[in-house]
């Protein structure tokens, strides 16, 4: 008996104990041909600081919690298999040096750039890979998303040698869409959590891992590691080093050239300006309106300690804007919704609040996707008139002593928008008094940064302020499907799924017809838009920044993909930027001496539209 289970415990585990056959007529491809976006003058050195309003939960990357705070750093923002070049979207490597794709439209190999390393100095191998998907498959992770996607999109993982692997679709796909599911995996140590303490149910993973592995940061394959953790306070990442494995790739040259980025948590963003302003935090984003028109042209701004920088990018825009939850009292009615989405003034607080300078997203799904995207979609226009003819078809035709619609069961109009930053606040004011024209009452709830996301996906909100991050790719199993609706740690936040939509979704994520996959994207939107549970957000296609004169960047300094020219406390950003030493003592000088340079401000439309 005894052997019959370590046998069949070797044949489960076969595929990192043996290595796999490579095929002899593979046509391997690379990509060393597209432009440079670093600058040769950049400076290693120096430390960066910058701040976040928050401390993270954990610094996880998968789990509960894990999907804010430094997760950028951590996961998102390291190495994959392969990257996108910024600019001209082509593929090219990073921790994969060659990759080859099969007849098969599902397998695609890849060979690793044999110099990757650790932060702890373990190389990189295959293996690292093929635990990723134990890893993500593990129960105990608690991470129903990632159980699905590397059960159900990545079909398996196999050694075919320390440096080569191969990778597997479940589905059949084009092979754009192969490379873009496949070459951005990324791996996990597998040696850092090799013999776990607890492991009843026999997965290779640490049956505590939630609670084990909360502030336990792991190594990383990029430029920076955690080194110091003062919880409730602040982190430091430092650089590995010079010689960083990542340097032995010309993408990734002169690059990441800070030598430690200290993030301290300030929980308000007026007092992190000022901070900023004294020279405390070396840049500070200037995107809201009142930071850029009015509150940036003091005295550090015009004598030229300051310097100002405005760049245009061309961005996909993800889901977002006011997500109604369907599971909530009222929300359920399709008359409540449609009302809302015309009581709903966004047009009025771009022009209003933000000084015009936003833009409005035409569909909830966003844009920027090409053929993904429903044709000539248009967000829904401020009508109070057709919104109250919606609020009587469901049964809200009495008006309250305070202006506030009720129904006959005495039940008041009445939501709360939970949302996550402050600066918010206006914003979300004005929603609220031009609702009142409608007989609405919207409800301020302002929820603390991470908790505010946590509160979201426990499905605890009525509405949600909220965006979402986007890919070139449109995403919509984690945001419908029936499977994620009624779940905490979901991204459902709408709690809105329907059969059809689930047939559509999966249709969408299996098709290997480009042309089908782009009706069935549609569809998805038009569905989504026709039942009114998300009232489409606005959309920023640019970045503004307030820095310290001694920061220096390329000429030019946005590419397409460009989100912080910076690091900030959520991102770390393509890292192109440097500190200049002499340039920092210069400045310090004339603080003490009281000399002046001529105010800078840049304005980068290299990728305006």
């Amino acid at each position: 008996m005894k052997k019959s289970i370590v046998a069949a415990t070797l044949s489960l585990l076969s595929t990192s104990l043996y290595a796999a056959t490579l095929p002899a007529d593979l046509n391997w491809q690379s990509n060393w041909d597209e432009p440079l976006f670093a600058s040769s003058e950049a400076k290693f050195g120096g430390t960066f600081r910058t701040y976040m309003q928050s401390f993270p939960q954990t610094l996880r990357s998968v789990g509960p919690d894990s999907n804010s705070g430094l997760r950028y750093y951590i996961l998102d923002e390291t190495p994959g298999l392969l990257d996108r070049h910024p600019n001209t979207d082509a593929w090219i490597p990073a921790l994969a040096n060659e990759w080859a794709l099969t007849g098969d439209n599902k397998t695609v190999y890849f060979k690793l750039n044999p110099k990757a390393k650790w932060s702890d100095g373990k190389p990189v191998t295959a293996d690292d890979f093929v635990f990723m998907l134990k890893f993500y498959r593990s129960k105990d992770l608690v991470a129903p998303w990632y159980n699905e996607y590397y059960t159900n999109v990545v079909s398996d993982v196999q050694k075919i040698d320390a440096h080569t692997l191969m990778v597997v679709s479940k589905q059949e796909k084009n092979p754009e869409d192969l490379l873009e599911t496949l070459g951005g995996l990324r791996p996990r140590p597998a040696h850092f959590y090799a013999n776990p303490s607890k492991d009843e149910n026999g997965d290779g993973i640490d049956d505590n891992y939630v609670r084990k592995y909360n502030f336990k940061a792991e190594p990383t394959t990029g430029a920076y590691y955690l080194d110091d953790i003062k919880k409730g306070k602040s982190v430091t990442f430092e650089h590995v080093g010079q010689d960083w494995w990542g340097y032995s790739n010309k993408y990734y040259q002169h690059r990441y050239n800070v030598e430690k980025i200290r993030i301290n948590v300030i929980r308000d963003n007026d007092i992190a300006m000022k901070h900023f302003e004294k020279g405390d935090l070396d840049s500070f984003a200037l995107v809201l309106p009142e930071l850029w028109h009015d509150k940036s042209n003091g005295e550090p701004y015009q004598k030229g300690y300051i310097h100002k920088f405005w760049g245009y990018s061309q961005l996909p825009e993800g889901a977002g804007g006011l997500w109604m939850n369907v599971a909530t009292p009222l929300l359920d009615d399709l008359n409540v919704r449609r009302g809302i989405s015309y009581a709903t003034d966004y047009d009025g607080m771009i022009e209003k609040i933000t000084r015009g300078d936003y833009s409005r997203k035409p569909h909830a799904l966003g844009t920027g996707h090409g053929k993904y995207d429903l044709p000539n979609a248009k967000a829904p226009e401020f009508n109070p008139e057709k919104a109250i003819r919606y609020f009587e078809a469901a049964g809200f035709d009495q008006i309250g002593p305070d202006g506030i619609r009720v129904n006959q069961q005495g039940q008041r109009l009445s939501f709360a928008i939970t949302y996550a930053y402050a600066h918010h606040t206006p914003r979300i004011a004005y929603l609220k008094e031009q609702a009142k024209k409608a007989g609405l009452e919207f409800e301020l709830k302002l929820v603390d940064g991470s908790s505010a996301f946590k509160f979201m996906l426990e499905k605890k909100h009525q509405l949600a302020f909220l965006d979402m991050s986007a890919s070139t790719t449109p995403a919509y199993w984690e945001y419908f499907h029936s499977v994620n609706a009624n779940r905490p740690q979901t991204n459902n936040f709408t709690n809105f799924s329907t059969p059809e939509l689930d047939k559509l979704i999966m249709a969408y994520k299996n098709e290997f017809d480009m042309e089908k996959k782009y009706r069935y994207s549609q569809q998805i939107q038009q569905i989504v838009g026709d039942a009114n549970v998300i009232v489409p957000g606005y959309m920023v296609p640019y970045i503004r920044m307030g820095y310290w004169r001694w920061l220096k960047f390329p000429t030019p300094a946005m590419t397409k993909k460009t989100e912080t020219l910076f690091s900030t406390g959520g991102a770390l950003g393509f890292g192109t930027f440097w500190i200049d030493p002499q340039v920092k003592k210069e400045t310090e000088k004339a603080l003490k001496s009281g000399k002046t340079f001529e105010p800078v401000t840049i304005i980068d439309d290299t990728y305006k539209l």
